[in-house]
């Protein structure tokens, strides 16, 4: 129950705003010199205004009590100021809150104020002004600002809102117009000057729409993040998906108004004068309508949980659209861009046939045929299987036990029959009945998702002799084997690494993990983020005794680059090791899981000269990596194939100089594998 009040006063308040903020636009708009009066329907709209500023803080104040409730639990703390003053005062929603208040309230003095105030267009113009204040407040609570609070992420939601506000706002201004004129339609030259003022909004209404559509994208790009089959398998999705075509309905009526009802209004035919208005009143109403459902939809689905947070759980079809897996398949691309040409042809055919005076059924019919037929030929192609598990988050982060478990799993029970490395050339490949795709040097992982993977895990593959594991491992199990294949793919696609770093080139998504040092040290990879440069040595012993002698001596220098070392034996060290290693040391040597980051690391060792595909591969003994601020692999050295390389300090302090100057800000990397 508190759910539905909160949404409807998340509504009255934003319709309210949205109609004061377009009301005075089309006012600004209707305003010319040749008014000597002011018409009835003006004036009685303007009465209107004070109640609508003074709805838009009534709406904020239920909105607060209802987050009161929705926060602390029971309805009594309404009646305890302390809790109305512990939200407002230390959450950044109650924050947001006050300025949304308080711009609501200056807007209600302004208008109060304006109402005495001359009949002139800049009193219109300043009124909408303030009336996009509390509107501009508001998109700071919305979903792509509680992402990212800056002005690059809530500038789209702005616009959007008051492009809205320019379009759906001014409707009950252009319908109240349409029944004034039709009142006063004896004079001719009032006729003419109604008309150039519908005219004139017309045309500020078609940029505003496609600019509503722009910034919508934008937004909705934002929040999906890619994942545009939540379009059709989530709660959000499926109101968006609703919203859209709510738009898309209203956009024809608006084009058929613009285009056939408007101009009757000018003919010399009373009768053909008199259908162009009753049919504009007609359909200007029923496009009020869906505007007013649109802005509801709008304000359920910021209450709703983005897909980010509510992920795909099943997915509800047999099947799905992927280019990458489908494009270099034979007769694919041909078949595609013909749809294609099919739906552009579609597209003309609706000038074509307003150019040659069809009939709107034909127009519509035809142009629908053809946009279908289109469809048809141009989306199968596309398709591929999927599962309820396709989309599915993994259970497990791809960090480095999971991995390292994930070889272990694979050496049992997948080498036979894939090979050591993932190429399908296990020992038993020849006698299966179906060519097993190389999982490390194909795009095999780029084309299928993670849920794909975890599916055929499993239950299997039709038609194959892939058998499912689902009675054999337990769901993390069965995840770690997804992260493992995936590892396996990254690494080979990570060959390009080399000691000398490309500029503004972060592409490598290592695992992450969780360390213990010997000194006690704790912490996470990602601990660094935004903070330090990693150098992290996955180390033998006693072979690399002279580069961690050499890292000790050149540490200070280092950490003055602001660079984090973490040392990871390959295996587990003896206390005496563990002693030598150590001593003096000021960097931390890491004693939990160090063998399963290493062998999770050692996936990264390929490189263009030295690709280690053949056979069971061979970790070097040892590699070093330079992860930036933001959580991507940059450099790499092994001493056994780069030769020199970092054994030059200098060299290394170059590189971690080239990281240190980049500006640009990177999106961290996903800690689940997609």
């Amino acid at each position: 129950m508190i759910d539905v009040i909160a949404a409807i006063a998340r509504w009255f308040q934003l319709i309210a705003n949205l109609i004061l903020l377009g009301s005075c636009v089309f006012f600004a708009i209707a305003s010319t010199r040749k008014r000597a009066y002011i018409e009835p329907w003006i004036e009685g709209l303007e009465r209107t205004f004070p109640w609508l500023a003074i709805s838009i803080p009534i709406g904020l104040v239920v909105i607060l009590a209802t987050t009161i409730v929705q926060v602390t639990g029971p309805g009594s703390n309404l009646w305890q100021p302390e809790v109305w003053l512990g939200i407002i005062k230390d959450t950044q929603a109650g924050q947001i809150w006050i300025l949304r208040t308080v711009s609501s309230l200056l807007l209600v003095f302004v208008v109060i104020y304006l109402r005495k105030a001359p009949k002139t267009r800049w009193r219109y113009i300043l009124c909408a002004v303030f009336a996009a204040l509390p509107i501009i407040a508001g998109s700071l609570a919305s979903h792509t600002a509680a992402e990212e609070l800056s002005v690059s992420a809530v500038m789209p939601y702005v616009l959007h809102l008051i492009l809205v506000g320019v379009w759906f706002g001014a409707l009950p201004a252009f319908l109240l117009l349409i029944y004034d004129d039709n009142k006063q339609r004896g004079s001719k030259k009032l006729r003419n000057l109604e008309f150039e003022t519908l005219k004139r909004f017309s045309s500020v209404a078609l940029p505003a729409m496609l600019l509503i559509i722009l910034t919508g994208i934008i937004v909705g790009d934002r929040i999906f993040d890619g994942h545009y089959a939540a379009l059709v398998a989530t709660p959000y999705g499926l109101m968006l998906s609703a919203k859209i075509l709510l738009l898309c309905v209203i956009l024809l009526i608006a084009s058929r108004v613009r285009s056939h009802w408007l101009p009757l209004l000018t003919n010399n035919n009373q009768a053909t004068e008199d259908s162009g208005r009753i049919g504009m009143r007609k359909w200007v109403r029923v496009e009020f309508v869906l505007a007013i459902i649109l802005v509801l939809l709008a304000t359920i689905i910021t209450n709703t949980t983005p897909v980010k947070y509510a992920p795909i759980e099943n997915w509800p079809f047999p099947f799905r659209f992927s280019i990458n897996a489908t494009w270099n398949q034979p007769n694919v691309a041909i078949q595609v861009w013909i749809g294609l040409s099919i739906l552009v042809f579609a597209a003309g055919t609706i000038p074509l046939g307003r150019f040659l005076n069809w009939r709107i059924k034909q127009l519509i019919s035809i142009s629908s045929i053809l946009a279908i037929l289109g469809l048809v030929v141009a989306l199968p192609p596309l398709t591929i299987p999927a599962y309820p598990e396709t989309y599915r988050r993994p259970l497990v982060p791809f960090d480095a036990i999971s991995v390292a478990n994930g070889a272990v799993l694979y050496a049992e029970h997948c080498v036979e029959c894939h090979g050591h490395q993932g190429k399908g050339n296990g020992i038993k490949s020849r006698t299966l009945s179906t060519k097993l795709p190389d999982l490390l040097t194909e795009p095999h992982t780029a084309e299928h998702t993670p849920g794909d993977f975890y599916h055929w895990i499993s239950y299997g593959m039709i038609n194959t002799d892939m058998p499912g594991y689902a009675e054999k491992f337990s769901d993390e199990d069965r995840w770690d084997l997804v992260n493992f294949v995936h590892a396996l793919s990254r690494g080979y696609q990570a060959r390009i690494l080399a000691p000398e770093i490309v500029p503004y080139k972060a592409f490598v998504k290592p695992p992450i993990f969780s360390y213990e040092g010997h000194d006690g040290s704790s912490g996470v990879l990602q601990d660094f983020r935004e903070n330090k440069v990693v150098l992290l040595i996955i180390f033998s012993w006693p072979q690399s005794q002279e580069r961690i002698e050499q890292l000790r001596m050149a540490h200070h220098r280092l950490n003055e680059q602001n660079v984090a070392l973490l040392a990871v034996p390959t295996r587990e060290l003896t206390a005496d090791e563990l002693k030598q290693v150590t001593t003096e040391l000021p960097f931390p040597v890491i004693t939990q899981s160090a063998p399963e980051i290493a062998s999770s690391y050692a996936l990264w060792r390929r490189t263009l000269t030295h690709p280690d595909i053949i056979g069971r591969g061979s970790n070097p003994e040892h590699i070093e990596f330079l992860i930036d601020r933001y959580g991507y692999l940059r450099g790499r050295w092994i001493p056994s194939s780069d030769a020199a390389g970092w054994s030059d300090i200098d060299q290394l302090s170059q590189q971690i100089t080239l990281l240190n100057r980049e500006s640009a800000k990177m999106p961290f990397p996903e800690e689940f594998v997609r």
